[in-house]
């Protein structure tokens, strides 16, 4: 396809170009005269260093997915057809175009054994066992880093993700998630850390923030890319929109994605990708560099829901340059139908779905976003503080507590976010609905920085 509309002519533009080297020399004949007089060489001291590459000349273009299971066979043999041969054929190519293809591995891939947790209901068990050959069809389809940082990870135990591990690396990728592993590779001259992070047992902990940032931290002065995945925040068709706060599904916690993303660049993170509330969230641009709070379910069979906006997702092209900086992507909008796997969405409504969450979350973003599925970096005001700051989270608890605030509102209800408005002076009347209070904690990100708070 080579419309100038359609995502996939995208590629041409966004894939890195093979390096070129300097071909050595041809030996020349020595022909010009030597001193007979030997010249000493400077004192090693007085040499200068040569310079080093210049790493805003690098590009580095990094094809980001979310959420991924093509097969069970536990309690029932619910595989493809084929045997999962084909079920990545649609988006291959654009996988396999970008420098680094990275997705979220849910369940996991071993060759029988027992379920680490057991079901009451097993016709309602959520359990993924796929067999560890299913690994090199995520290898074929062009992937090269999967997350084993989520909830379904340990399905089968620890045991049960130590095969993942293992079945990964026998396909010739890298995986990161149970806690201490991390994946680190060099490419293009770049040097990469993905990082995944959950809020379940055993994996990299995103809801200890203290250690989180402190393992960014590091890993940012050793690395020229960071990369950061997170399997967080609530779950199902309702919560597209950021709550800006701490999330909660079935009373577990799922951590302030918002709060998480932005620490994780604070300290040196260069690209952040959600995952985990099995639909779209949307995107912002933060000191340069791009979050995405959640690319959905991208290829899942029978098991998880693909229903409605459940099974529209992205595959998310990222262009850095080599210290990290967003320098432009794309949206690839995909569907699923199944029984097939993801396939390229002509009516793009990710892009659309994305795009709208980016206004109504952010106000400004910092992103503009193309009718050809492109997205590029624009002006942004700083964020000098988010909505889960302590101003704002005193505000929250007297309110919660009904200390001098009112009483009634729920807490992160629209007759709430009215009456915080109004408590910080955004607005006259907190009964008057005078703005779209899905952008209110954009207002007040923007009165904290001008120091009227």
């Amino acid at each position: 396809m080579t419309s100038a509309k359609n995502p996939l002519a995208l590629i041409g533009l966004l894939t890195l170009a093979a390096c070129s080297t300097t071909p050595p020399g041809e030996e020349s004949s020595d022909t010009t005269p030597v001193s007979e007089t030997p010249i000493a060489p400077a004192p090693a001291d007085e040499l200068e260093a040569p310079p080093g590459p210049d790493m805003t000349a690098k590009r580095l273009t990094i094809a980001a997915v979310g959420d991924m299971m093509i097969g069970t066979d536990y309690p029932e043999n619910h595989l493809p057809d084929d045997d999962g041969v084909s079920f990545f054929a649609h988006v291959t190519p654009v996988l396999s175009a970008a420098d680094i293809a990275f997705g979220n591995l849910e369940g996991v891939l071993v060759d029988g054994g027992e379920p680490g947790k057991k079901c009451s209901n097993p016709n309602a068990c959520y359990l993924f066992r796929s067999p560890t050959r299913y690994a090199s069809h995520y290898d074929a389809a062009g992937f090269d880093v999967l997350s084993l940082a989520n909830n379904h990870a340990r399905d089968f135990g620890e045991d049960g993700r130590t095969s993942s591990m293992e079945a990964i690396a026998a396909a010739g990728m890298l995986h990161t998630g149970r806690e201490g592993d991390f994946a680190s590779f060099e490419t293009h001259g770049i040097s990469v850390a993905v990082l995944g992070y959950a809020v379940t047992r055993n994996s990299n902990l995103m809801l200890d923030y203290d250690l989180a940032e402190k393992t960014i931290s590091e890993f940012s002065k050793t690395h020229d890319v960071v990369v950061i995945s997170f399997h967080g925040g609530a779950e199902g068709r309702d919560v597209t929109h950021l709550p800006f706060a701490e999330e909660e599904y079935f009373g577990e916690p799922r951590g302030d994605v918002v709060r998480f993303s932005r620490m994780a660049i604070d300290v040196g993170a260069d690209l952040v990708i959600g995952h985990g509330p099995h639909v779209v969230r949307g995107m912002e641009l933060y000191k340069n560099r791009l979050i995405a709070y959640s690319l959905g379910n991208f290829a899942t069979y029978y098991g998880i829901s693909v229903d409605g906006i459940k099974g529209i997702a992205p595959v998310l092209l990222a262009t850095l340059n080599g210290e990290g900086r967003f320098i432009g992507g794309a949206i690839v909008s995909t569907i699923q139908l199944r029984p097939a796997g993801p396939s390229i969405d002509e009516e793009q409504r990710t892009l659309k779905l994305i795009q709208s969450l980016s206004v109504q979350d952010f106000g400004q973003s910092g992103l503009a976003f193309g009718d050809d599925g492109s997205i590029e970096p624009v002006d942004r005001p700083d964020v000098a503080a988010s909505c889960s700051n302590r101003l704002y989270a005193s505000f929250e608890k007297r309110l919660a507590t009904g200390d001098g605030m009112g009483h009634g509102p729920d807490v992160g209800s629209d007759e709430w976010k009215s009456v915080i408005e109004f408590k910080l002076g955004l607005r006259d009347d907190p009964a008057v609905p005078e703005r779209n209070t899905n952008t209110w904690c954009g207002f007040v990100d923007k009165r904290i920085g001008d120091g009227q708070q």
